[in-house]
């Protein structure tokens, strides 16, 4: 796994000229027995932003998300929320709210009592205490569950009520902790889109921890890759998939293929190391004519792997190497490609992005 020998500038790509809604100046972060878990990090976000921190485990994602919320404290550093340096700063006295992945409600305490108690801690009066959460409730789409318990709730609901107790109260900044990780896969995929739709109508910037790819592809404005406490790369996610810096965003994010040595050479007809997307190479019979504006490669069938709506066909070339093509329906031009067959995998050469 490559590393970055730096933690380069992350600053926001929308709302420029604005105070950021959180600023990391030098952070760094190191534990008992000299582990170094963030390195020297810049990062800024802005007020409205959807930013999601991806990243495999131990790579500082997590971390950087409690110093943020006040539950570690930087080794060096300075942490900002709307430019007021809270560095020393306990969790209560951050206008931050953060929803982990177990919810943390109180059992005993109903859906309305649960989206209330952070008001009732700030001294809120109790009829706008209860409509603020009233509100809230709607926000998530549970109107008339306010009197239900949450053991009485399905995943998916309780999830909400976690949301909507976070922001009751409008925070600056919501940190969401991989909420959707105990849910199941349709729940999670409904959930997804919620989350998008909150976000945009409460303007409230959410930052989102997150090792699964897909999500962090699909909620985000900006997506922030880690790797051993440093970024490795941040962009939108159209660029950070299509257009990775490394080896290691490229392989993290989505599946990638690498072309590299010899077989780049033959192949593309240049060094270095190219990543080419799956999706992005098409399979034909191993006689078909190449065609002029197309890179193309031969090889052999070396593995089908069926998934429902695709199929994964890996290819050992002839020039050395193994490329993957994600194919509908699992054939070549309407006919069905088996193990050991001769093919001809072609993809236009913008497909092919340089990697460092």
């Amino acid at each position: 796994m490559p590393s970055v020998a730096r933690s380069v500038p992350v600053t926001p790509q929308q709302h420029t000229g604005e105070i950021p809604a959180i600023s990391l100046r030098g952070v760094r972060k190191e534990f008992s027995g000299g582990v170094v878990a963030v390195h020297d990090l810049d990062l800024d976000i802005a007020e409205g932003e959807f930013v999601t921190l991806l990243g495999p485990s131990g790579s500082g994602k997590t971390t950087v998300l409690r110093l943020i919320a006040g539950f570690e404290q930087p080794t060096a550093g300075t942490v900002l929320l709307r430019d007021r340096d809270v560095t020393t700063a306990p969790p209560f006295d951050r206008d931050v709210h953060t929803v982990f992945q177990d919810y943390a409600l109180f059992p005993h305490l109903s859906v309305l009592r649960n989206v209330e108690y952070p008001l009732r801690i700030a001294r809120v009066p109790r009829a706008e205490r209860r409509e603020r959460a009233l509100a809230a409730l709607a926000t998530v789409r549970l109107e008339g569950l306010e009197d239900r318990n949450p053991t009485a709730l399905s995943g998916g609901q309780r999830q909400r009520v976690a949301l909507a107790r976070a922001l009751v109260d409008r925070p600056a900044v919501l940190l969401l902790d991989e909420p959707l990780g105990a849910l199941d896969l349709k729940l999670r995929e409904q959930m997804q889109i919620e989350l998008k739709e909150i976000q945009r109508s409460s303007g409230i910037t959410f930052v989102f921890v997150t090792h699964d790819q897909d999500e962090a592809l699909t909620l985000a404005d900006r997506t922030i890759v880690f790797s051993e406490g440093r970024v490795a790369q941040s962009g939108s996610p159209q660029e950070v998939y299509e257009r990775p810096t490394s080896s290691f965003v490229a392989g993290f994010v989505g599946t990638s293929n690498v072309l590299a040595g010899e077989a780049a050479e033959s192949v593309l007809g240049r060094d270095g190391s190219w990543s080419i997307r799956p999706e992005k190479i098409s399979v034909a019979a191993a006689d078909t004519p190449a065609v002029p504006d197309r890179t193309s490669a031969d090889g052999v069938v070396e593995e089908l792997v069926y998934t429902g709506a695709t199929t994964r066909c890996v290819v050992a070339l002839e020039a050395g190497g193994v490329l993957s093509a994600l194919l509908l329906n699992g054939g070549a031009d309407g006919q069905p490609l088996s193990r050991g067959q001769a093919v001809r995998l072609s993809w236009k050469p913008e497909h092919e992005v340089r990697l460092m």
